[in-house]
C-alpha cells in the first residue's frame, strides 16, 4: 500500500445554523441531505476498478465545533489514504503535528493532523473494498 493521498474523502465547513444552511443547499443546489447532521454522500465508482464504490462526504458543522482542530478553523478537508499507519509514521518522523491518533470505526480509520498554517486535516482510510 502507498503512503499517499488517493482523493478527497470529505469537505466539512462550519455554519451559524447548520440545519438552516443545509436546507438552503438542498433547495438551491439540490444537494440531497442525509442523517441527523446536514450532510450528503456523493457516491462514485473507482475508474480503475468499477466494482469498487467510493464516496465523498459534504457536511456542515456547528460554528463552535472544535472537530477541525480549533474553534477558529472554518473548514476541514478529509483526504482518502491507502495506508494510514505508514502515512502517520512518515508524518511523525517529519515533525508534523498530530491532532488525533488513529481511531477505528465502522466507516474506516481516521486520524487528524495540522498543516503549517494551523489548518486541521483529517486522514481517512476507508474500509477494505470501498
Amino acid at each position: 500500500m502507498s503512503k499517499r493521498v488517493t482523493g478527497i474523502g470529505g469537505i466539512f465547513f462550519k455554519a451559524k445554523d447548520p440545519a438552516k444552511l443545509g436546507e438552503w443547499y438542498a433547495k438551491n443546489l439540490d444537494i440531497e441531505l442525509e442523517g441527523t447532521q446536514p450532510m450528503s454522500n456523493f457516491r462514485w465508482r473507482d475508474p480503475d476498478n468499477p466494482e469498487r464504490l467510493g464516496m465523498t462526504v459534504w457536511s456542515l458543522f456547528a460554528q463552535n465545533s472544535t472537530y477541525f482542530g480549533s474553534e477558529s478553523a472554518q473548514f476541514m478537508i478529509n483526504y482518502r489514504v491507502d495506508d494510514l499507519d505508514a502515512l502517520l509514521v512518515a508524518l511523525k518522523q517529519a515533525g508534523v503535528e498530530i491532532l488525533r491518533d488513529i481511531e477505528d470505526s465502522p466507516y474506516g480509520r481516521f486520524a487528524a493532523i495540522k498543516d503549517p498554517e494551523g489548518n486541521g486535516i483529517e486522514l481517512w482510510q476507508p474500509p477494505e473494498g470501498t
